[in-house]
């Protein structure tokens, strides 16, 4: 094992790889920010879905007298329950819907300080396949102003913005490793060309090229670790710092979003994905540049 070897390199005392442990410590903290990301974007695309999908809404523009919109709200009623594709409906109060404006108007508003259209929430029946656009032609045909507002549709936008995001993440995380790996190959060709001598000796007494490239990838995972606790440390307050910042928030305005321990194990594994990278970096680096110096 590879943890089991004796050091025969004095791998210690290179001065160049002191620096390697705070450079994987800031990709590790950067990578978990993109993966925390990630996990938020996901929670957030699956609360949204389950929240709004298969419902819409109707809005009545008020009219001149309050006779008439109580005749354009039965009116709207009657259409909905002679619809098949519709499940159920509910008209939102008055006070409901000021309550709904306070994230957004202040809770000072009041009845009769702004023109409140009547609402009416619908849930479709699973696959009904409603035509929105056909149902709010039936309804405006009947009540002048109405509006179908098709969730689903803001919903189909949401998610594509949701992955566009998730992918610009998944290009920083391979950027990331891409730069750790790069880091790691700079400092491992490095130490090998300080230490060629005693690799030499080790190579006349028969020592093995996998032996050699043991012992920095040993040297490397050591390092990588240490990098990796302290890129935790870091990212560790900082990630529940930003969810205790969106817990605070409105619901109206974000849903709750709370992370599972096999999240937050996600999140704190990212420091041994890293060392491991480093650790992969300098062994095959190390036996690709001993069988060209052989």
């Amino acid at each position: 094992m590879l943890f089991t070897r004796r050091s025969d390199i004095p791998l210690d005392k290179d001065a160049n790889s002191q620096f390697l442990p705070w450079l994987i410590a800031f990709m590790v903290f950067l990578s978990i920010l993109a993966v925390a990301g990630m996990l938020t974007l996901e929670l957030a695309a699956r609360k949204w879905d389950r929240g709004i999908s298969g419902t819409l809404s109707v809005q009545i523009i008020p009219a001149d007298s309050a006779k008439a919109d109580e005749l354009h709200l039965q009116e709207a009623l009657n259409i909905l329950a002679r619809s098949p594709e519709v499940a159920r409906y509910e008209t939102l109060s008055e006070q409901g819907l000021i309550k709904l404006l306070e994230p957004w108007l202040g809770s000072t508003i009041q009845s009769g300080d702004l023109p409140i259209p009547q609402i009416i929430e619908v849930e479709l029946k699973k696959d009904s396949g409603l035509d929105a656009a056909g149902l709010s032609k039936r309804l405006s045909t009947r009540i002048p102003g109405i509006v179908v507002d098709d969730y689903q549709i803001w919903l189909q936008k949401f998610l594509r913005l949701i992955r566009t995001v998730e992918a610009v993440a998944t290009a920083v995380l391979f950027f990331i490793a891409l730069a750790t790996i790069g880091t790691v190959i700079f400092t491992t060709r490095t130490g090998l060309l300080i230490h060629r001598e005693a690799i030499e000796v080790l190579h006349l007494i028969g020592a093995e090229d996998r032996y050699v490239a043991g012992q920095f990838a040993v040297r490397a995972l050591l390092l990588g670790l240490k990098g990796g606790l302290l890129g935790l440390a870091l990212a560790g307050p900082t990630v529940f710092a930003i969810a205790y910042l969106a817990r605070s928030m409105d619901d109206a305005l974000m849903p709750t979003l709370t992370f599972t321990v096999w999240h937050w194990a996600t999140l704190a594994g990212m420091a041994a994905v890293v060392a491991v990278i480093a650790m992969m970096s300098a062994y095959f680096t190390v036996l690709r540049m001993l069988h060209k110096m052989l």
